[in-house]
C-alpha cells in the first residue's frame, strides 16, 4: 500500500460511497477543501470507514500498515457491498484475512461476504515400500509404490449455522503411468449450533478416541456431536467393505456390500494441558463377518468395545493411547497402539513447523477394519516412527516407518512411507 489517500479513493470505489453518500463537512485539517481527495476522504469519514488520528489530522501522506487498511476492509464489509463492488471487497479480504483475523474478525465473518463456495486443496504425492514375509519363509515380497493425489475440497456457505462440503480425488499411478477421473470422495452438510455439531452425508470417519486404531475411512450416513470438555457422539451408516471381515490375508472376502456400523462414544479433554480420553461402542454388520471366528461360520456382527487415553504436557509434547476388542472374533480379535510425539506440525501451515513421534502398533483384522495404514498394516504390530517437517510454507514432508511381525504366523512385516505435500 502506498498513501492513505489513494487508499481512501480506491474504497470509495469498492463501495459505491461515491453514488449513495453525500459527501459532509471533512473533519480533517489537513485535506483543505481544495484538495483533490477532499469529497472522497469526506464520504468515507461519514461513512465511518476512517477515522484519522486524536489531533483532527488525516496525514493522507503517510505510508499505511497492513494493519489500518484491514482496519478499514472490515468497516467497508459492514456495508455490504454489492456486484463489482463486492467481488473487489472479497479479494481484499482475501488478501488481508491474517490481520483481520489478529483484529478480531473473525474468518467465518469474513467468508460470508467472501464467494459463496471457498476452495482448498493439495497436490500429494507418496512412495511407500512394503517387505513382507507373512509365513517367515525366509523370503520377502516387496511391493513399492508411488502415485499422486490431486485433490480438490470446496466449502459452500448455506446459512449462518450449515455449510456443504465435499472432498474430490484424481489418482495418478506414477508406477503404471496410469490416472482415474476426479471421483468424489465425500460430501456432506454440516451443521454448528454451539455444543451442537451436525453431518449428514458422506463424511469422514476418524474417531479421535481411537486415533485411526479402528476407522480411518469414510461413512455414509450422519453424525451428532454434543458438548464441549465432555463430548457424546452417535454416528451411523454405512462404510465400504474393502478389508471387513477379511480372514487372516484377506482372502475370504465374500462379497463387496458396504458394512453397516453403528457408533457411541463419550469422551472428555480439558484443553491444550492436561488428561484427555474416553471411551467408545461400535457394531458392525457385514456378511463377510463369519470369518471372524474359526469356526461356526454364521455370525455376520461384530461388538467392538474400546478405551484411550492420554496426556498433554504442553501444545508440543503429548502421549496417548488406544485398546480396542471384538467380542464376537475368536482370533485377531484385539488392537492397541501407544504413541509419544513432539512437535508443532500442522499441515505445513507456516514454514519451520515439524514434529516427531515413535510408538507401538498392533492392527488385529477383526477390530482394525479400516485403521491408519501409513506405518502399521492391518494384521501386524510393532514399533513404528516418524517425522513431519514444512520447508516452506504450505509445503510438507513426511517420514514413516514401520518394523514388526504379523499377528498370525509371526511373519515379518517391514513398511517404507514417504510423503510430499503441496497445500493450496
Amino acid at each position: 500500500m502506498k498513501k492513505q489517500v489513494v487508499t481512501a479513493l480506491a474504497a470509495t470505489f469498492i463501495m459505491g460511497i461515491g453514488a449513495t453518500t453525500s459527501a459532509a463537512a471533512n473533519p480533517f485539517s489537513d485535506v483543505p477543501a481544495g484538495h483533490w481527495a477532499y469529497n472522497s476522504v469526506s464520504k468515507l469519514a461519514a461513512a465511518g470507514v476512517i477515522e484519522g488520528y486524536g489531533d483532527g489530522t488525516y496525514r493522507g501522506d503517510r505510508n499505511i500498515t497492513r494493519y489500518e487498511m484491514a482496519q478499514m476492509i472490515a468497516k467497508a464489509m459492514a456495508k455490504n457491498p454489492s456486484g463489482a463492488n463486492k467481488a473487489e471487497l472479497d479479494r481484499l479480504a482475501a488478501e488481508f484475512r491474517d490481520e483481520l483475523d489478529a483484529l478480531g474478525v473473525r474468518v467465518a465473518e469474513l467468508e460470508k461476504y467472501a464467494d459463496k463456495v471457498i476452495w482448498h486443496g493439495k497436490i500429494e504425492y507418496t512412495y511407500t515400500s512394503e517387505r513382507t514375509d507373512p509365513e517367515k519363509s525366509g523370503h520377502k515380497d516387496r511391493t513399492n509404490d508411488n502415485g499422486f493425489i490431486f485433490r480438490l475440497e470446496p466449502t459452500a456457505e448455506v446459512n449462518d449455522h450449515w455449510t456443504v462440503n465435499a472432498r474430490i480425488d484424481a489418482n495418478v499411478d506414477m508406477k503404471d503411468d496410469t490416472s482415474t477421473d476426479f471421483e468424489v470422495v465425500r460430501a456432506w452438510a454440516e451443521g454448528d449450533y454451539d455444543k451442537l455439531n451436525l453431518k449428514v452425508g458422506r463424511f469422514e470417519f476418524y474417531p479421535e478416541p481411537e486415533f485411526g486404531l479402528l476407522w480411518d475411512t469414510e461413512i455414509s450416513g450422519a453424525s451428532l456431536t454434543y458438548g464441549s470438555k465432555w463430548k457424546f457422539n452417535a454416528t451411523a451408516g454405512r462404510v465400504k467393505a474393502d478389508g471387513v471381515g477379511a480372514g487372516v490375508w484377506g482372502e475370504n472376502l465374500t462379497e463387496e456390500d458396504p458394512a453397516s456400523v453403528i457408533g457411541l462414544s463419550l469422551q472428555y479433554n480439558q484443553g491444550e494441558r492436561g488428561f484427555f480420553g474416553g471411551g467408545s461402542w461400535y457394531q458392525v454388520k457385514d456378511d463377510d463377518l463369519i470369518w471372524q471366528k474359526r469356526s461356526e461360520h454364521n455370525d455376520k456382527k461384530a461388538n467392538i468395545w474400546s478405551a484411550n487415553l492420554g496426556y498433554a504436557f504442553n501444545d508440543k509434547l503429548y502421549v496417548k493411547g488406544a485398546y480396542a476388542k471384538n467380542s464376537k472374533a475368536d482370533f485377531e480379535k484385539d488392537a492397541w497402539h501407544a504413541e509419544l510425539g513432539y512437535g508443532d506440525y500442522d499441515d505445513a501451515s507456516e514454514k519451520g513447523q515439524w514434529s516427531i513421534y515413535s510408538g507401538y502398533r498392533k492392527y488385529g483384522t477383526n477390530v482394525s477394519f479400516a485403521p491408519t495404514t501409513d506405518d502399521a498394516m492391518r494384521g501386524t504390530r510393532g514399533w513404528v516412527i516418524g517425522a513431519s517437517w514444512a520447508p516452506m510454507k504450505n509445503i510438507g514432508v513426511q517420514a514413516k516407518y514401520f518394523k514388526g511381525k504379523y499377528i498370525t504366523g509371526h511373519g515379518d512385516a517391514e513398511k517404507l512411507f514417504g510423503r510430499v505435500e503441496f497445500f493450496f
